[in-house]
């Protein structure tokens, strides 16, 4: 794939369709995403930061290496178990670990 140069959208309101397309090292800032559908999609190296991912469905994902740090994550759930459930699980097994 040939990259001739950068497409610049600046303060637009645009639907963008991206199909068999290379946006690696693309920056996005101050820019809404809702409801937008990611299928297929490489994320690799990418960083999230200071992002509304409330509603976020992620599934069939290889979270492997994934950090989530500084973070809210009150009614998050992973495989349908809150994740406040699971933090203080691991907290008790860590708590009775150290006993």
């Amino acid at each position: 794939m040939h990259r001739d140069h950068a497409i610049k959208l600046d303060r637009i309101k645009q639907r963008v369709e991206a199909t068999d397309a290379d946006m690696s090292g693309s920056t996005f800032v101050d820019v809404n995403l809702a409801g937008v559908s990611f299928n297929d999609v490489n994320l690799a190296g990418a960083t999230i930061v200071d992002a509304n991912l409330s509603g976020l469905q992620i599934s069939e994902a290889d979270l492997s290496g994934a950090s989530i740090a500084d973070s809210r994550t009150e009614g998050m759930t992973i495989d349908g178990v809150a994740v406040a459930e699971l933090f203080a699980a691991y907290r008790t097994l860590r708590l009775k670990g150290n006993s």
